[in-house]
């Protein structure tokens, strides 16, 4: 599968020796957002990769925005920092009406404005989001919108964000899936009239934020599709988030094993290599065998996705065996690393930390297996 897509991972790659290690360890040592690669990124037309030709982007599948995403984590840079325009723009091109299609998508094709926040999980009720507490209420030709968010990233560096809000009691619904809502938010208009801001520190340079609606109001034409169908809505952003931060992973996972094979080959002790030591051979090889195997999996989910076919069990184990493939990777280069992985200047323990979160967000691992168990192998629900 690596030589698949081979001109994007060329293009790709070419952009990203532009932005070398140093880059991403000067930006992580300042706690910054890597504004010079994102747009870098947007101008060359890459984060378009998912909008439609009419709207001047380059009408690709997610097959192709995971190829992308990958090969930015492989060539050593961290796309948690633009990956929210891809999974989002799916949830606009297929939900949005034409006329949100096309006064937005032309200016998220060429940069003008960007699309990189999701506002769904909240403090009380995490990943149980049919319980969410953030309403929408229709007042006229306008929602007013009061709750809050939480883990929401990439506002401060965003124009738009999506918004999934509950606008028919849980009480009043037949299913508890039903009367939510997707919105779309003007954060810079909101920010002036509702909506507070605050930033979580954290231990990688992740900007995420708490987020405070207090009668915020939006204009009814910021509805995305029918009131009360946003649960299923959102679902297509969810499922393409989950198969994206695999082929995250994976591309972490290539950058340790290749990493570490190099530094293992050449590093001596005792008068020979280590890495000629099964000791040290086996976890690496064991870890990339574990890269190869999520990499197929992505590979189906993609497939599935683009076919427009049920994929939320693929999306599910794909996110799962990737980011355990790339923890284990990260371990075994670190180890090896010895004393040098903790050193900044070898960039390991920066990648580290960075795919280290994906053992817990979007999803945490446990709720991915209790998700095959039930929806998969249908054993009976166990939350």
């Amino acid at each position: 599968m690596n030589e698949d897509y081979q001109d994007i991972r060329e293009g790709v790659r070419a952009l990203c020796a532009q932005f070398p290690d140093e880059y991403h360890r000067k930006v992580d040592e300042k706690r910054a957002y890597p504004e010079d690669f994102v747009e870098a990124l947007t101008r060359e037309g890459w984060m378009a990769a998912l909008i439609p030709e009419e709207y001047g982007g380059s009408g690709l599948g997610l097959t192709e925005a995971s190829v992308i995403m990958e090969e930015i984590n492989r060539s050593g840079g961290n796309s948690g920092a633009c990956h929210g325009q891809m999974y989002n723009m799916n949830t606009l091109v297929r939900h949005g009406s034409d006329e949100q299609r096309n006064r937005i998508l032309p200016k998220l094709a060429s940069g003008e404005l960007r699309l990189q926040s999701m506002g769904v999980t909240e403090p009380t009720t995490g990943t149980d989001t049919t319980q969410l507490r953030t309403t929408a209420v229709k007042k006229g030709d306008r929602y007013v919108i009061n709750g809050q968010k939480v883990w929401i990233s990439r506002v401060q560096h965003s124009d738009l964000m999506i918004l999934l809000a509950r606008t028919t009691p849980l009480s009043e619904v037949k299913k508890k899936s039903e009367g939510l809502s997707i919105f779309l938010v003007d954060i810079k208009e909101a920010m002036k009239s509702g909506m507070t801001v605050k930033p979580i520190p954290n231990m990688v340079n992740h900007e995420t934020n708490e987020l405070f609606f207090d009668n915020l109001e939006i204009p009814e034409e910021n509805l995305i599709g029918q009131e009360g169908k946003g649960f299923k809505y959102i679902l297509t952003g969810l499922n393409a988030e989950r198969v994206l931060i695999a082929a995250e992973c994976i591309g972490d996972g290539y950058w340790f094993t290749e990493r570490v094979s190099k530094y293992v080959s050449e590093r001596e002790v005792f008068g020979r290599p280590i890495g000629q030591n099964q000791g040290v051979q086996f976890p690496i090889a064991e870890a990339y065998i574990e890269v190869e195997a999520a990499n197929l999996m992505r590979f189906d989910a993609c497939r599935r996705y683009d076919s427009g076919l049920d994929c939320g069990a693929q999306a599910n184990m794909a996110k799962y065996l990737a980011a355990k493939a790339s923890w284990e990777a990260a371990n075994a280069c670190i180890q090896f690393h010895g004393g040098f992985g903790f050193a900044n200047e070898y960039d390991v323990e920066r990648k580290f930390r960075e795919t280290r979160l994906y053992q817990v967000a979007p999803i945490s691992t446990n709720l991915i297996l209790s998700y095959v168990a039930e929806h998969v192998l249908q054993m009976p629900r166990s939350f």
